[in-house]
Formats: C-alpha cells, sequence, structure tokens
C-alpha cells in the first residue's frame, strides 16, 4: 500500500451528508457537504451520496484515480456484510437500500459500508483518543446514544449488525422504568441522554413552584435540545439542575461499569455535545465508576473525552475503507 494513499470516508445523515478524502495518517484533504433531501426517494438519496464524494475529492485537488478505497457510514438498521440500510428511522421513505453496490459499481473502487456510530467509534480509535490503545469503548452523547466498540482494530458489528447499541442496555428493570425512543423501557439512553436530560429537568421544575435559574433559563432559550441550558444553570448553582447532572453522571457511570465489567478494554470514551460540560462533568462520571466498578478495571481503564468531533463520522468511513486496503 502507498505511503501516499488516499480513502474518502462519507457520512450519511438524516439531514446532510459529508465526505472527506483523508490520506494514510488521517489527515483530512477536503470535505464536501450535501443536503441529504431523503424525502426525494432512496435512487435520489443514492446520487446524493455519489455526488458528496466526487465533490470532496475535487475540494481536495485530486481525482478519483488517486483513492484507495472509499468508506460509506449510514445510520438506522441495517445489514452491515451485504452493504444494506435496511428501515432507517431518520431517512424514510427509504428501504432495503444497496448502499455498498451502488457506490463500488459506479467508482469500481473497494468500498466499505459501516454503522455511523461504529464508524465515529473507529476514527476515534484510529487517530483521535483510542490512538494509542488496543480497545476502546465509544458513547455518544446525543438525542440518543449511540456507541462502539473496537478490539484490536477491529469493529464489534455483532452477528446481525447490531452490536455496540450501547445505549439500549438496561440500567433500570422495574415496570416504571423511563421510556426509551425504541419503545422499551429501562434503557441506558432513556436515562443520560440530552434528551433525558432536558425531560428530566422539566420534570423536577413540575414539582416547584417559583422562578428558579433553571426555570428562567430553559423558558429563555429557542434551542430546540437545550441541555447545555442546564449544565449552565447547574454551573450557576440551580440544586435542581446540579441534581439532574449529577443523576446524568451517575447513570453514565453505571452504563460504563457495565461495558468494564462485560468487556474490559483500555478505554472508554464520551463524545456528543454533552462533552462541552467540560472536565467537571466527566470528573463525576469517573467518581461513579470508581464506586462501582471492580477496583481493578476501575483504576486501569482511561476514561476521557472523544477528540475528533463531528469529523469522527467521515474519518472512521474513511478508515474503514483503509481496512480493506490493507487486508
Amino acid at each position: 500500500m502507498s505511503v501516499n494513499a488516499y480513502y474518502v470516508g462519507l457520512d450519511v445523515g438524516g439531514t446532510t451528508m459529508k465526505a472527506a478524502v483523508v490520506d494514510e495518517g488521517g489527515k483530512v484533504c477536503g470535505t464536501a457537504t450535501m443536503s441529504t433531501e431523503a424525502f426525494k426517494g432512496q435512487e435520489h438519496g443514492l446520487n446524493q451520496m455519489v455526488a458528496t464524494i466526487r465533490k470532496s475529492v475535487e475540494v481536495s485537488k485530486l481525482s478519483m484515480s488517486d483513492i484507495a478505497s472509499i468508506g460509506v457510514a449510514t445510520p438506522g438498521t441495517m445489514d452491515i456484510p451485504a452493504g444494506i440500510i435496511l428501515d432507517p428511522p431518520n431517512l424514510k421513505p427509504w428501504r432495503n437500500v444497496p448502499v455498498k453496490k451502488h457506490i463500488q459499481e459506479v467508482f469500481q473502487i473497494p468500498t466499505a459500508f459501516q454503522n455511523d456510530a461504529n464508524a465515529a467509534a473507529y476514527g476515534e480509535f484510529w487517530i483521535g483518543a483510542g490512538k494509542d490503545v488496543q480497545s476502546m469503548v465509544m458513547f455518544t452523547l446525543g438525542t440518543g446514544i449511540g456507541g462502539g466498540i473496537i478490539i484490536h482494530d477491529h469493529v464489534m458489528e455483532g452477528q446481525h449488525s447490531h452490536g455496540g447499541e450501547i445505549g439500549h442496555m438496561k440500567i433500570q428493570m422495574t415496570p416504571d422504568g423511563r421510556l426509551c425512543g425504541c419503545g422499551r423501557r429501562g434503557c441506558l439512553e432513556a436515562y443520560a441522554s440530552a434528551t433525558s436530560v432536558v425531560k428530566r429537568a422539566k420534570e423536577a421544575l413540575a414539582t416547584q413552584t417559583g422562578d428558579s435559574i433553571l426555570k428562567n433559563l430553559l423558558d429563555a432559550t429557542t434551542e430546540e435540545l437545550p441541555a447545555k441550558v442546564v449544565f449552565q444553570a447547574a454551573d450557576q448553582g440551580d440544586e435542581t439542575a446540579k441534581k439532574v447532572i449529577d443523576d446524568t453522571a451517575y447513570f453514565l457511570g453505571v452504563g460504563a461499569m457495565n461495558i468494564m465489567h462485560l468487556i474490559d478494554p483500555d478505554m472508554i470514551v464520551f463524545a456528543g455535545g454533552m462533552t462541552a460540560a467540560g472536565d467537571p462533568f466527566l470528573n463525576r462520571i469517573r467518581h461513579y465508576i470508581h464506586e462501582l466498578a471492580f477496583p481493578v478495571p476501575a483504576a486501569k481503564t482511561i476514561v476521557q473525552y472523544a477528540l475528533l468531533g463531528s469529523d469522527a463520522g467521515f474519518i472512521g468511513a474513511a478508515a474503514c475503507g483503509r481496512q480493506l486496503v490493507k487486508k
């Protein structure tokens, strides 16, 4: 494999898709973003993928002949070995979309296909927070909780392409467990996602009378998912907000402890919008991990924030394509 090899990674989202050319060292050479426009149908979506890939290569001042492989990461339920998106809730009305086959036939270049959370975790493992370890698990904290498990350069996809669904581990088994977006109760996502932070804050305020820092900040915000407002209120000393954030750290500590006892990775990484809360929040998660986990993994597992931000998806997709060439 040439030391000057280039790879394209494409990260498809419900609203936009972003492609980038990445070199052998993981450096991003050029990016391109286009609208997904899922409502126009899957044929249009496949054409948008092709156009975004071409545009990223053009922006990088390269030609397709310079590209060694392509990696595509998408959301939703999928058959990873077959390269098919099955029934993605954020890409309706797409069904049974042969992504890998289409991209590979258009470009005649080795093409990898991966779940978007797995790809982001692999990008973080390749050149981000996990670049110096042998195994890493990433929790992505956003509207929901996604994640990925990487062991010795291998993405743990699972037998049915549903490995690494970290947000749906059960942390509450009683019938009154919080309802998750998946329709089941007691999932980590229902307790510790950004959506949950806001819901639990509003539930707590509903039992109170009068104004508070948290109430005033929530009332004033125009953000669609104002989780950061809850963190701001906690920083300003609001006791209700502080309790919500501390509970969130505890729930994430429970999730991390379960992963540590199951997989025993070198590192656990937290990514997503809530990492903007900085070291105080991370230190609370670490505190609860040390309280909950077996002493040896609690002492030896590195727990930190991700480094690549939103670039992790397309970098990881490119890395999956790179892995095809290496093999």
